[in-house]
């Protein structure tokens, strides 16, 4: 594998499961060092000695996303470990579907909190940190561009990704930094055999154009094109990594 990323500095928000682990362990691959964030340390410890162990650099961080100071203290010390602050990846999100009447404030606001004010929050630290070249990469969904049955919070969450991405890369393209989204379709983690039954899935399957679920790999080669100088004029954009489904559905 290249080692596209050998002097570069990366933080990956809820990196120790799931598509997080996959980016953390492709960008660690590629010769990035790498932060990993989960609200429980010793999960993001584990992902980070699995790194080490392959003869990687990593540092683990627990802490809620939802709160700034999570994201800051990570870049600050990441910064005096390994001298820079260059890829910041907002993967985090925590998922509850159900219908509307059922919605409750503890819900929302976990949803909110996790998978739309962390970005603003990575967003904001990486301004803070990075300097020209630098990349922000936000993980989105396919749900962002579809109307999914009890999913209307995480519906509009990562449709919020979306804007703050769109925006916030107009505010630091003339500073060099770029803003981008990846959005995924069902990918096979932990997340989606929690929150979708069995049938549901085989119905995914079936409407996706390339009848399988997406694979964490699928997801982390995508968001590191993005994070790499190969889209160096590439900002405000969202990729779709769905099999096709967004295009099916509509």
């Amino acid at each position: 594998m290249s080692k596209r990323f050998e002097s570069r500095v990366a933080l990956v928000t809820g990196g120790a499961r799931g598509i997080g682990r996959g980016v953390v362990e492709r960008l660690a691959a590629e010769g990035a060092a790498v932060g990993i964030v989960d609200l429980r340390h010793d999960l993001a410890q584990a992902a980070a000695d699995a790194v080490i162990e392959a003869g990687g650099r990593a540092l683990a961080f627990g802490g809620d996303v939802s709160k700034r100071e999570t994201l800051a203290t990570a870049a600050v010390t990441l910064k005096e470990q390994f001298g820079s602050l260059d890829i910041l990846v907002s993967n985090a999100m925590w998922v509850r579907y159900g219908p509307i009447a059922e919605l409750t404030e503890e819900t929302v606001q976990r949803m909110v909190g996790t998978g739309f004010m962390s970005v603003v929050w990575g967003i904001q630290v990486g301004a803070e940190h990075m300097t020209a070249g630098g990349s922000i990469v936000n993980i989105a969904s396919a749900a962002a561009f579809l109307g999914i049955p009890q999913a209307m919070i995480y519906c509009g969450v990562k449709s919020g990704v979306l804007g703050l991405t769109r925006s916030a890369a107009t505010d630091l393209g003339p500073r060099g930094i770029r803003v981008n989204a990846v959005a995924p379709g069902s990918v096979e983690t932990e997340g989606v055999r929690i929150n979708v039954d069995p049938e549901m899935v085989k119905l995914r399957i079936a409407k996706t154009p390339m009848r399988r679920l997406g694979q964490v790999d699928d997801i982390a080669a995508a968001v590191c094109y993005l994070a790499s100088s190969d889209s160096s004029w590439v900002t405000g954009e969202c990729i779709k990594v769905d099999g096709g489904v967004t295009h099916a559905f509509l």
